[in-house]
């Protein structure tokens, strides 16, 4: 039987589903580390869905180890890893308890932690003691009925936290939490492909929906429907109705080719470059940088991207007004800084809002490494984007008026 302590919710009879989305969303650290590495899956049973997808996030030069759930045999769980066939058997091996775990790079916790916050700071401490230096623990707690070990996941967050998500189609709903209990080199980042974001709905292989934009078409379809129940005899809910698609369409979010060239920037979004211009800017230190603004129109995709690989440092809003943000005074607008520190000096790129964008997302905390191209972000309606780049280490490779492409465009490459 595993060590790992069994942390449950009063009342409930086992524990809590972890569904195809979720179980993804656990296991992406793994499946974004591109060097051979160490994981550990703890809490496994052959019907998990974290198993199965830990498994097909491995790569060749991978090992795991999996711990199995209190209520499943080693026995049993050795066979079901043995009927994968021979290139699973040979990299995942299957332990009786967590005591004869090695550190490893990822660390998963199988089950959703639930109950006190006690509890769930004695599982925390149970697993933290098999991450390697830097490594990545990963974690899920329903969103209902388990405020004590959401409070204790929420300030180990604080503390260490490199991102968490929402997940509201799986049943319970969960949030996945991502901790690190060491710092992490920014040069790790390079090393990383994208990661996986459960912020968006697949639509086919290479077209998702952001979060934000189903729940958008989500409230169109709302006022449709009251405006039919309520005047049954006016077409105005046709208004709504007809809105949804194209306020879905706003907030799409492709898959794209990122450059594998390391020295390649890329651009943070689609849209019009406006300018390439060398200036100083005290608020990320006294060397001169080369800025690159990208105007994003209302048919632009609005999704940001990272244009390098770094860890995000600093992230703060500097206040403003909302003029067009294709005229000079947008440099007033309100905007948001993620700052990151990279090999090649500080990065940072700046969310602009415009004259009817009003609402900036940021999803990488403070601490976050972020894989070039990965989506960090996005702003709402129409907008700016601007990267920052240290001007005598980077060569600009586009002019004003060029497209770009965010996450596949090359705007300018390291010297």
């Amino acid at each position: 039987m595993t060590q790992f302590p069994a942390v449950r919710t009063p009342g409930r009879s086992g524990p809590v589903r972890l569904g195809e989305r979720a179980a993804r969303t656990l296991v992406s650290e793994l499946a974004r580390i591109n060097d051979p590495k160490v994981a550990l899956l703890v809490g496994a049973a052959p019907e998990s869905a974290v198993l199965a997808a830990a498994i097909e996030a491995m790569l060749p030069g991978d090992t795991l180890t999996v711990v199995p759930a209190e209520r499943v045999s080693a026995t049993a769980l050795r066979e079901h890893v043995s009927a994968q066939g021979r290139w699973v058997a040979d990299r995942v091996r299957v332990v009786d308890a967590l005591a004869e775990a090695e550190p490893a790079a990822v660390v998963i916790a199988a089950e959703a932690l639930t109950g006190t916050a006690d509890e769930a700071r004695l599982a925390i401490d149970a697993l933290t003691k098999y991450l390697a230096v830097g490594a990545v623990l990963s974690v899920a707690t329903p969103v209902a009925r388990t405020a004590g070990a959401a409070a204790e996941l929420d300030r180990q967050g604080a503390l260490h936290g490199v991102g968490e998500d929402l997940l509201l189609r799986n049943s319970p709903p969960v949030r996945v939490y991502r901790l690190r209990f060491a710092p992490a080199d920014a040069a790790c980042a390079e090393r990383l492909a994208p990661a996986y974001r459960p912020s968006s709905v697949p639509l086919s292989r290479d077209m998702h929906i952001d979060s934000n934009g189903v729940a958008a078409a989500g409230i169109a379809l709302g006022l449709a429907a009251l405006a039919r129940l309520t005047r049954p005899k006016s077409k105005i809910w046709l208004l709504p109705a007809l809105a949804a698609a194209p306020v879905a369409a706003f907030f799409r979010d492709p898959e794209r080719d990122v450059p594998e060239d390391p020295s390649a920037v890329v651009a943070a979004a689609d849209g019009r470059v406006l300018s390439v211009q060398r200036l100083h800017d005290e608020r990320f230190g006294d060397g001169e940088f080369l800025r690159i603004a990208v105007f994003l129109s209302v048919l632009d995709v609005h999704v940001n991207r990272s244009p390098v690989a770094g860890k995000v440092v600093d992230y703060f809003v500097a206040d403003g007004g909302f003029v067009n943000a294709m005229k000079p005074d947008a440099e007033h607008n309100v905007a948001a800084y993620t700052v990151l520190d990279t090999t090649r000096g500080a990065v940072v790129v700046a969310q602009r809002t415009g004259l009817i964008a009003r609402r900036i997302v940021q999803r990488a905390p403070i601490g976050t490494l972020l894989a070039r191209g990965e989506r960090f972000g996005l702003i709402r309606f129409g907008s700016r984007t601007d990267v920052y780049l240290p001007a005598d280490a980077a060569e600009p490779l586009v002019g004003p008026n060029d497209k770009v492409i965010g996450g596949a465009s090359v705007i300018a490459r390291w010297r």
